[in-house]
């Protein structure tokens, strides 16, 4: 199997020593930096047997499909805590170790209490009781097979400093007080959770409305677990949190969440991307943040994130040529209304605006705009779309258009839901 170096540093993340310590971490725990999906599953299917593997998507698809509460999520850690699964299941995630690991290092400061929740295996902790040898370093997490694996590895690591406790943050209080809690990766685990909706698709503003946050907090258990941890934490402490909240309609309910809870930011959120073999996620953003006075913090940003897209230049496409049946733009990220917004003269020829059975509306548009038809979609979860094309190929969007309406994939493409 082909295994490469790594992807350099991410700009502006000058802390090369804890990188390189940390990849001589991973190293000792067998993981490896892959260069392509072809060469990891090659991997696996030199380790496990067509059986096992059958297993271990039977596992991957109950975790997911999350029937039957926590029990197929503990059963699929339990599963994968077996010490010579490790290096090839999870390698998966090495640029998650080495991006979110060093960055959450470089916060860990004098504490001299710190608590690592949903530690898994212990890739992480280890590696924070080995950069914190005067700290008491605690980890937490309901798979007792991973448990078991974490203290094993510490005491070969000869680490004295981290005990590992199986404990269900949904179930069960904190056991002490700490200066430090690590989250990553565990207190907004569904995915399948869209969020909040906007107030309508043509802004990305939410209302404050407690009842919608309450079952926001509720639906996915992030209520409970940050109360616990909100417990957890001694006067003046600090937590470092990074979940899967990219999406602003889960970003900004978990914010609230926090926010609640009279937890501060203490610098600005950071963005984190890093790949999971070849596949490029946009994650996070890791959050640190203390129960700090209001004007020593910084504030809480609802607004969503600039999505790197070009500003839309009409002027230019009046000279360009689509190739093929391509448009001469498209552009499927938030920036999209921007674009939309800043067309000259929109004459509309259909628009439609619907509610989803899931309490999501839909707009969508197709018209004239100067020398350019064009097709706009937008929706209550942030979700923006425009393609602009010749008039001449104006059939082409009226096409999409009717398609989108009734709700069916156009050319091949999900259209927004």
């Amino acid at each position: 199997m082909n295994v490469s170096r790594e992807e350099d540093p991410v700009p502006g993340d000058t802390n090369d020593e804890i990188r390189a310590s940390l990849r001589e971490h991973l190293a000792w725990w067998g993981l490896r930096h892959v260069e392509s999906d072809a060469a990891y599953f090659a991997w696996q299917r030199d380790v496990f047997s067509p059986q096992e593997l059958t297993t271990l998507h039977r596992h991957i698809e109950a975790k997911r499909q999350a029937t039957d509460g926590p029990a197929a999520e503990i059963a699929f850690y339990d599963l994968t805590a077996q010490p010579r699964s490790v290096p090839a299941l999870y390698s998966q995630r090495y640029e998650y170790y080495l991006e979110v690991g060093a960055r959450v290092a470089g916060h860990l400061g004098d504490a001299s209490t710190i608590l690592d929740v949903g530690c898994g295996i212990g890739i992480l902790t280890t590696f924070y009781a080995k950069r914190c040898p005067a700290s008491t370093i605690v980890g937490i997490d309901r798979s007792p097979a991973s448990i078991d694996l974490a203290r094993q590895r510490a005491q070969e690591l000869g680490l004295t400093n981290v005990r590992f406790e199986c404990r269900d943050l949904d179930q069960q209080d904190l056991a002490g007080c700490f200066n430090l809690i690590i989250a990553t990766h565990t207190l907004l685990q569904a995915e399948q959770e869209p969020g909040l909706p906007s107030r309508d698709w043509s802004t990305f503003a939410r209302s404050a409305d407690a009842q919608a946050q309450q079952g926001f907090e509720q639906r996915i258990g992030v209520g409970v677990r940050l109360d616990r941890l909100r417990a957890g934490l001694t006067p003046g402490g600090r937590m470092v949190v990074f979940e899967k909240t990219r999406q602003l309609a889960r970003r900004i309910p978990f914010q609230r969440a926090l926010a609640a809870r009279g937890l501060r930011l203490l610098a600005p959120p950071e963005p984190v991307r890093y790949r999971s073999v070849e596949e490029v996620t946009d994650d996070g953003p890791l959050y640190v943040m203390g129960t700090v006075p209001r004007e020593q913090a910084c504030g809480w940003d609802e607004s969503p994130e600039a999505d790197g897209m070009p500003p839309l230049h009409l002027d230019s496409l009046r000279s360009a040529r689509a190739q093929g049946d391509q448009p001469l733009y498209e552009n499927h990220q938030i920036s999209a209304e921007q674009g939309w917004l800043s067309l000259p003269a929109r004459q509309v020829t259909a628009q439609v605006t619907s509610t989803e059975p899931d309490g999501r509306q839909l707009h969508v548009e197709w018209g004239r705009a100067g020398a350019f038809a064009y097709l706009y979609c937008a929706n209550t979860f942030d979700q923006r779309q425009l393609v602009l094309i010749e008039p001449a190929r104006a059939a082409v969007l009226e096409t999409y258009y009717r398609e989108i309406t009734r709700e069916q994939p156009a050319g091949g493409k999900e259209p927004l839901r």
